[in-house]
This record gives C-alpha cells, structure tokens and sequence, in this order.
C-alpha cells in the first residue's frame, strides 16, 4: 500500500513512520510519500525518518514528493496533517489572543477560529486535488482543527474521509488502566481500540469536547467504580487535572481540552503569567530542531535530536493547564507516544486488512445528537472495517454538555461560512459566540488582528 502524509514536514511524522516499521500484516505501507510546501522541514525529517530504518527490514521506501499532483497520483490513504501558518502562525494567534485577555490555544477559543479559517480554503484546495489523483483514496485527517477540516473535506469527497484524534482513546486507556491497577476491572480485558476487546466505550461530543460517559467491560460499566473513589480519580492525568469534585459533579470523565472551558480563569491566569506561552515555545523549540538538522548537513544525528525534541515536548504538554490545576508531571507512560500514530495505522489495518477496531472517530452525526444536522461531524466510538465505519451505540449528550455542543458546532458552522464565502461578519460571529470571547469589541479588534497578521486572511471582506 502506498500512503502520503500532507504535512510531512511535520515533527510528529516520525511516528507515523515508527508504527509503520513495526507493522508485518499481509497489507502494509511499502511506500510513505511526504509532501511539505515547507522545503527545509520536508528534508530534515526525510533525515529522520532515514536514520530510524536503518537495520529494519520491510522500512517502507521514502518518496519525497515536490509537488501534491505526484504525492497524491495513485495512493491508497491520505493522512492529512497540514498546520496552515505554521507554529509561526500558532505564537502569533496566542499572542493576539493573550494580548487583549482571552484564551490562545490554538485549537479551542478565538486562536482554534483564526486556525481555521486559515486551513479550510486550503483543506477544500487539497480535497479537490484528491478527487483528481487518487479518487479511491481513504482520508485520515489530523488536521486542527479536525472536526471543522473532516467536515469541509467530506463535502468534497464524502465517505472515504474520517478525522481523528488521540485524545479520546488515550482518556479511556488510562481509566482503564487506573481501574485494572485497583482491582476493580479485568486484567485480561483486552487494549482499548480493537474489535475483539471486550471493551467498549460510551464517548460523545465534538473533537477536543466530549466526555467518557461510561466504560463498559464485558458489558458490565465499570466507570462507577472509578467515579466513587477520590484516591483513583487523582491517579490519572485527567482525574488530577479537572479534580474529584468536578468530575463525581458530572458524573463522567471530561476531555482534557474542557479545562479551557471549566477553568477559564485559572488557565488565562497562567498563560498571562508565563514568560514562554505553548505557542511561542514550540515555534522556538522546532525552529531550533529543524536549523540544528540543517546544520547536520547530511551527517549523523538528526534522530536523536528529534528524540530528545520529542520528550521536551511531550514533558510539557498541557503543562499551563496543569499549572494552574496545581502542578503534576505527566506520566511516563504518556510520554512515548502521540497516540494518534496508532489510531492512524488502526483504521488503515481495519480497511484494508478487514481487522475490525473500534476508536473515537470523527464521523457524521446522523441523528446521534438531535440538535444537531445529519452531516454535522461529532466525535464518539465507532467500528471500522474493510465495509467502511459504523457508529455504536451512546447514551447520548448529558443535559450539562447539550449547551455547549450546540453553540460549539454553531461556532463552526460560521468558520465555514466565512472560509467559503469570504464573510467578515460571519468570521466575527463566530467569535462573538464563541463562551471563551467575552466581548463584542475584543472580538472586533482580535479579528482585525488577525487580518493585519495573516496574509491568508486577506479573503475576508
């Protein structure tokens, strides 16, 4: 199978190409193509991804494509990872954002709106391009922010584009985990994410705003039992972050990016604190990686500069979120892998291969939410296989996250209309609605901002 990464000057493409190498299935990926419009990040991790399959036998072969025609002609998969701007852009966001006292995360809030109006026009660009060249393709999107970008690209291509994320999974691994520890769930119950486990998740909401509602082993929820006990719901990344009064409040396990929303003082706090906001200490940190790379000139050593970039990274994910949740190191297990890596070659393995798994996808809603549109995308447990994807069963929204969803998925339906039609006024609806923009005129002059700074947004009238 040939798969191409758009955006594979990307640091988190080594990875991808790791899980690759550790895959012997009949279907594998014998050909990894990357394609970057950023030249010097295309070669320096081509260098990388070199060094790492030295020794491996079956390595997929490294096309390094110039142009999207050629990295797309004939390929089985897409993983789409493009970031629009790039960590340039997500420092100037959170900048703009801080500067006039709102949240600047570059996902959530008005830098997640400035993200993507900034990706959509080029999202529809590249879809168009997979219709031409590899029209049977599947898409896996990554790209931030990913419930808006899967929704804009399935207009184009329909049902052979899914959005994921690692979050969701990742969650339910480590309630599991934390349940196992304590004895109170089986330990031979089987990985979270493949068909032939005996668990299954109750997850639903959008991308980076959902909620584990329920964890169910052998049909049996076990979730309740995490739920009764403080000592366990501090043991575990998210029950430290959002607290044990929160979470026994809502009965349920929220996604980590909620704490923008449940904590919105606390976190804005920190980041107007920090010497070194998340944004400008990766465009920093990669800057450097990727000059220190160059620098290399061919020779030795740009993998374990990547490694030792990677775990600094990682280290600090979040780590404003959980300053101001009172500080805790992550835990080594979270430190080894981005997850979504695995959730990627999961939904290649299950199409291709016919090996079923069952992840947290972003599909659409098709009446899963009421309040909600059928092609609405929404993010909840589905089955993948070589037929294509189904949904699986919910409980549905709890009535504390109906609210939010719905103005959320409002918000995004104003993105769109702004990318696609050119709609200033839509752009700053989008903003005004948004829970995390507390102002009409921040929005106003956040907005005019962020056109002076992006040159991608001279499409707003």
């Amino acid at each position: 199978m040939k798969l191409t990464i758009l955006g594979g000057g990307g640091f988190r493409v080594p990875l991808v190409h790791r899980a690759l190498m550790a895959d012997h299935s009949d279907e594998r990926v014998t050909e990894l193509r990357l394609h970057d419009v950023d030249r010097g990040r295309l070669d320096a991790i081509a260098a990388v991804l070199t060094e790492q399959s030295v020794g491996v036998a079956g390595a997929p072969r490294l096309v390094v494509a110039e142009d999207l025609a050629s990295a797309l002609a004939g390929t089985d998969f897409v993983f789409s990872a493009m970031r629009v701007g790039g960590t340039a852009g997500r420092a100037l966001d959170e900048g703009i954002c801080l500067g006039h006292g709102i949240i600047g995360q570059e996902t959530v809030g008005a830098g997640g709106i400035s993200y993507a109006l900034r990706g959509i026009p080029v999202a529809l660009q590249v879809a168009e391009a997979i219709r031409e060249h590899c029209p049977e393709a599947w898409v896996i999107n990554f790209t931030n922010p990913a419930g808006v970008v899967t929704q804009v690209m399935r207009d184009v291509l329909g049902e052979r584009v899914v959005g994921i994320c690692d979050s969701p999974v990742g969650l339910a691994r480590r309630v599991l985990t934390t349940l196992q520890d304590a004895g109170l769930a089986p330990a031979d119950a089987g990985p979270v994410g493949l068909g032939d486990s005996r668990v299954r998740l109750d997850y639903l909401g959008l991308n980076h705003l959902g909620w584990l509602q329920g964890l169910l082993v052998d049909g049996t929820d076990v979730l309740p039992s995490l739920l009764e006990r403080p000592d366990l719901i501090e043991s575990f990344e998210e029950g430290r972050l959002f607290g044990t009064p929160l979470v026994q409040a809502l009965g349920q396990v929220p996604n980590e990016y909620l704490h923008y929303y449940y904590f919105t003082r606390e976190d804005l706090a920190t980041d107007l604190a920090a010497e070194n906001p998340r944004g400008k200490f990766l465009q920093q940190q990669q800057d450097g990686f990727y000059a220190a790379v160059a620098a290399l000139d061919g020779r030795p050593g740009a993998h374990a500069l990547w490694e030792r970039t990677r775990m600094e990274r990682e280290v600090t994910y979040m780590a404003s979120n959980r300053e101001a949740a009172g500080g805790f190191e992550r835990d080594e297990a979270d430190l080894q892998t981005g997850g979504y890596d695995q959730v990627a070659l999961a939904i290649m393995h299950a199409i291709a291969n016919d090996v079923p798994a069952e992840l947290v996808l972003n599909v659409p809603n098709r009446g899963v939410i009421p309040e909600l549109d059928d092609d609405d995308i929404i993010e909840l447990p589905c089955r993948i296989d070589a037929s294509g994807i189904q949904t699986l069963p919910t409980r549905g929204l709890p009535d504390h996250a109906r609210g939010l969803v719905v103005n959320a998925k409002y918000v995004e339906h104003q993105m769109i209309e702004a990318a696609t039609t050119g709609s200033r006024t839509a752009a700053l609806r989008a903003l005004l609605q948004h829970p995390l923009v507390d102002s009409f005129a921040v929005a106003q002059r956040v907005l005019d901002e962020m056109q002076a700074g992006f040159p991608e947004l001279d499409y707003l009238a």
